[in-house]
């Protein structure tokens, strides 16, 4: 896995070959959730007896199961039934369902979801894309935590990297990650943004829609390695779109001097430490 800091983020993106390891990853999910208190969502498309038939030899399953601590769904219960879901429903379905966790005494909600199946259009993943960022937000600051699994595949290395990207945690080979950011901070940036994933990081960057704050679009960088000229003039841009200066919060002084040479006076880098 890429990504992750020291806050307890909980948002994964697991992209898996091998039912094996998904079939790996919700034991480990189960045993997470239970151990710390939290009601389990599982949610693939395959019959909820089914999953738990293969789940029967977990410690505590099948007593958790009778008592609501873990739930399973089919795909289609979990999400909207619309062909494209939509993304600021979907997020209002989490919220109430973590509230509804908590009024149960549960310490929070854990959702392992197979989505491979709301993403296999374009239209699909530009809005499941949108939704990702959008929970994302909501569990860098709530009691949720989720992996969002994809069957490589069904959906090739290219789709998988579109939803990838939009998280903080991944084993996909993307080479950055734009996720939720703490404090100012519109989003956050990891990894490194160059030529390559030009395309990539205009898409995410449309997807996730973030927002000024008094004439000011925070840009959190310090996880960012490296970034080209073209990503730079991608986020000016989007900011000016915006009547905003982009601000861009890193740790590296190389990109205020490529800001200086380049004379984009509109872009500010802010060097901490």
């Amino acid at each position: 896995m890429t990504g992750g800091n020291a806050t307890g983020h909980g948002h994964v993106c697991l992209v898996y070959d091998d039912p094996a390891a998904l079939h790996a990853r919700t034991v480990e999910q189960v045993g997470i959730g239970l151990a710390a208190g939290e009601q389990v969502w599982l949610v693939g498309p395959e019959d909820p007896d089914a999953v738990a038939r293969r789940l029967a030899a977990v410690p505590g399953f099948a007593d958790a199961r009778r008592h609501g601590a873990v739930r399973l769904f089919r795909v289609d219960e979990a999400y909207r039934r619309d062909e494209v879901v939509d993304p600021g429903a979907q997020v209002r379905a989490y919220v109430r369902a973590t509230a509804e966790a908590l009024a149960a005494g549960h310490t929070g909600l854990r959702v392992l979801a197979e989505a491979t199946d709301l993403v296999r259009t374009p239209a699909q993943r530009d809005a499941f894309a949108r939704y990702e960022h959008r929970v994302d937000h909501w569990i860098r600051h709530h009691p949720m935590a989720a992996v969002c699994a994809y069957d490589r595949r069904v959906l090739g290395d290219a789709a998988v990297a579109e939803l990838a990207c939009l998280h903080p945690v991944t084993n996909a080979d993307v080479l950055f990650r734009l996720h939720a950011g703490d404090d100012d901070a519109a989003v956050a940036l990891a990894g490194e943004l160059d030529p390559t994933d030009e395309r990539l990081f205009a898409a995410a960057l449309d997807r996730a829609e973030p927002r000024p704050v008094a004439g000011r679009l925070v840009f959190d960088a310090t996880n960012l390695r490296f970034v080209d000229h073209r990503s730079l003039l991608l986020l000016r841009e989007y900011a000016r779109r915006h009547g905003a200066i982009a601000v861009l919060r890193t740790h590296r002084p190389a990109p205020a001097r490529l800001v200086e040479l380049l004379g984009l006076t509109d872009i500010r880098v802010e060097v901490v430490r």
